[in-house]
């Protein structure tokens, strides 16, 4: 299962309790020569909820980095 496809199985908006989330993924630069060259290394995930517009955010590589049954583990714990 996607990352993608597994938060918005498991999502629920912490202010509404709203369960349909919009992701969208943004790629950032850092500081020194990626920013001097606009090297846009950084990526994250930002999960807004469509019912009130509350975002998170959300770094794919420490989600991804973990093993399938952490992954779901980790999703239950964000979005209870």
């Amino acid at each position: 299962m996607k990352l993608e496809e597994a938060i918005h199985e498991k999502y629920k908006c912490v202010k509404c309790s709203g369960n349909i989330c919009y992701i969208k993924e943004v790629a950032m630069t850092g500081t020194g020569l990626s920013k001097l060259f606009d090297i846009q290394h950084n990526h994250y995930l930002f999960v807004s909820c469509q019912n009130c517009g509350y975002v998170e955010v959300y770094n794919p590589r420490v989600l991804e980095g973990k093993s399938r049954g952490q992954l779901g583990s980790v999703l239950d714990i964000l979005f209870g």
